[in-house]
């Protein structure tokens, strides 16, 4: 029973599904004014109701009751079949459907069913293509916030997943899972050819091609040839310019985070790698596998002229002046050309 008629109105509106207040910025509707007044929030960002354990601030009271919990450690909903604890009974409700496999949710344009509305929100922006998610360093968008989240570790370097047996660490669980599998021997593909482990199909198929020399995936601006789509990904970033991990110190930009950390070498000194044999070190791998060559002697480049090895591709190039004649050092007094900076080095003695 309802003492005013307005009341009665009100409470109506729950079984007509009536919805007369709309939202003039997402054009949401809602059954009462109170509710498009709490919504509001969401799009001019005011939040009232603050924590007073880590000072949060929410937009509503029942979001901070629920963030309360975390510091209270409280859950008092538990799931009967495994038992796990909840905080929420919301929480309870949808961890529940993991186990009864209902999905009550379903997309209005490919028919996909979900178990959570949440899901099906996250899903529907494949259909529409909204990324409403954007990084504050190379300003991609996502759209989903996990998404998000997960490629700002390619900026912070964060990897917040260890193996407890190595202790090796990466930057997301789906890749510890696979780790795992080299310990654990499950699942593990090999190749017949080197008899080389592999802890996913999809990276045993990729190695594969560097026994048949197989390229599939082929550029569309320079038409070059790669044997994996990844690769084909992060060459596809020369033509776009797209430049995803920055440098804090001197905000140089770089297309992988591999060269970034290559490029942090320069301001940290650091130099990683030695030489078994001379106990130098280096910075760089490659590097490093070049001075292998002084101590094996081995020489991998050839003149197509006079048919000289050399140990490295720079080398070589210097060799090349000979036959062609080029001297691209020039002295600024009397302008003499040398082929060598070296050579002019030298020469610049006569002068001082």
């Amino acid at each position: 029973m309802f003492k005013e008629n307005g009341s009665l109105k009100k409470h109506m509106r729950l079984h007509s599904g009536e919805k007369p207040f709309k939202c003039e910025v997402c054009e949401k509707m809602f059954t009462y004014n109170s509710n498009l007044k709490v919504h509001m929030r969401i799009h001019t960002g005011e939040k009232t109701f603050k924590c007073k354990v880590c000072e949060k601030m929410f937009s509503r009271n029942g979001s901070l009751k629920m963030h309360m919990e975390l510091h209270s450690g409280e859950k008092p909903f538990k799931c009967y079949l495994c038992e796990k604890l909840f905080t929420q009974i919301d929480n309870l409700k949808k961890h529940t459907r993991i186990h009864t496999g209902e999905k009550t949710f379903k997309c209005d344009i490919c028919e996909k069913m979900f178990a959570d509305n949440g899901h099906l929100k996250q899903h529907m922006r494949i259909h529409t293509g909204e990324k409403p998610f954007k990084c504050d360093i190379c300003e991609k968008m996502f759209a989903d916030n996990g998404h998000l989240k997960q490629h700002m570790r390619i900026h912070t370097g964060e990897k917040p997943f260890q193996c407890e047996i190595c202790e090796k660490r990466f930057a997301h669980n789906g890749y510890l899972k696979q780790h795992m599998r080299i310990h654990t021997g499950e699942n593990l593909f090999k190749c017949e050819i080197c008899e080389k482990m592999f802890t996913h199909s999809s990276h045993f198929k990729e190695h594969m091609i560097i026994h048949t020399g197989e390229k599939t995936f082929k550029c569309e601006v320079c038409e070059k040839m790669f044997p994996c789509n990844a690769k084909l990904m992060i060459h596809m970033r020369i033509h776009t310019g797209e430049k995803l991990s920055k440098c804090e110190i001197c905000e140089k930009m770089f297309t992988q985070n591999s060269h970034l950390k290559q490029h942090m070498l320069i301001h940290t000194g650091e130099k990683p790698l030695k030489c078994e044999i001379c106990e130098k070190m280096f910075k760089h791998n490659g590097t490093l596998k070049m001075h292998m060559r002084i101590h094996t002697g081995e020489k991998t480049f050839k003149c197509e002229v006079c048919e000289k090895m050399f140990p490295c591709n720079d080398k070589l190039m210097i060799h090349m002046r000979i036959h062609t004649g080029e001297k691209p050092f020039k002295c600024e007094i009397c302008e003499k050309m040398f082929r060598h900076n070296g050579t002019l080095n030298m020469h610049m003695r006569i002068h001082n």
